[in-house]
């Protein structure tokens, strides 16, 4: 799986530079970000691995891009149908960021916005494709690769079809004239981050500037949503003890 993983990042990476892209970054975020075969990797671009990384997902956006594109998500913790639905980690339930819950979709699109970059593509299954309209929009191009019949059962293309969606989808998003606009969240900017046991939001809570406003839930309060997502690294990570 690690080899199919590697070829559709190499299929985004052909579509990336046939739709006029002259510079990629790829950047391996899947659990421990060491997941990648280097040596098969397309020379062409290059890999960020391993961890931990100050923006998770989003390491290197800081260095300034025109845009990023997002190849095998799944959707948020909670969503029906859907192919191994969550956010971070099993323990959370749920977050909400301004109110509205996202998962790792929403999460890291707005870490990419607070720089300026705006998604173009996401690939995964019709549930993300869904999450994805809804919070961003139609203009971020879709590829739909499997359709979940479960959390853990998927009708699937073959390897060879879904390479094709992404290396075409990524071909036509970076080749559009009307880009995507970056998802900037209002300011100030306040995630709420519901637990699955009490016990996670006690070990949770125990950072200064963590609120406790519910028995699973806590909140995090900040000027720039930045700030805020490393608020939200350490407070999962606390949660894990």
């Amino acid at each position: 799986f690690r080899r199919l993983m590697t070829l559709e990042a190499n299929a985004a990476i052909d579509g990336a530079f046939a739709g006029g892209a002259t510079e990629v970054l790829v950047n391996d975020s899947h659990w421990t970000m060491r997941n990648l075969l280097a040596e098969e990797l397309d020379p062409r671009a290059e890999l960020l691995s391993g961890g931990p990384k100050t923006w998770s997902m989003m390491e290197g956006i800081e260095r300034g891009w025109d845009c990023c594109a997002f190849i095998g998500y799944h959707a948020r913790a909670g969503t029906a149908n859907a192919i191994l639905d969550h956010t971070y980690t099993s323990s959370i339930h749920d977050v909400r960021l301004n109110g509205a819950s996202v998962g790792e979709l929403g999460l890291t699109a707005a870490r990419a916005g607070r720089f300026g970059v705006p998604v173009v593509l996401v690939s995964g299954d019709q549930a993300l494709a869904a999450e994805c309209h809804a919070l961003l929009g139609d203009q971020v191009r879709t590829v739909v690769v499997k359709e979940a019949v479960s959390r853990h059962a998927a009708r699937s293309v073959a390897p060879e079809v879904a390479r094709n969606r992404i290396r075409d989808g990524m071909r036509d998003a970076i080749g559009r004239a009307s880009p995507s606009r970056p998802f900037v969240p209002t300011a100030p900017v306040t995630l709420e981050v519901d637990w699955s046991l009490t016990v996670q939001a006690d070990h949770a809570a125990m950072a200064p500037g963590f609120e406790r406003s519910g028995p699973r839930t806590v909140t995090i309060r900040h000027a720039d949503y930045r700030e805020a997502f490393r608020a939200f690294r350490t407070m999962f990570n606390l949660a894990a003890g």
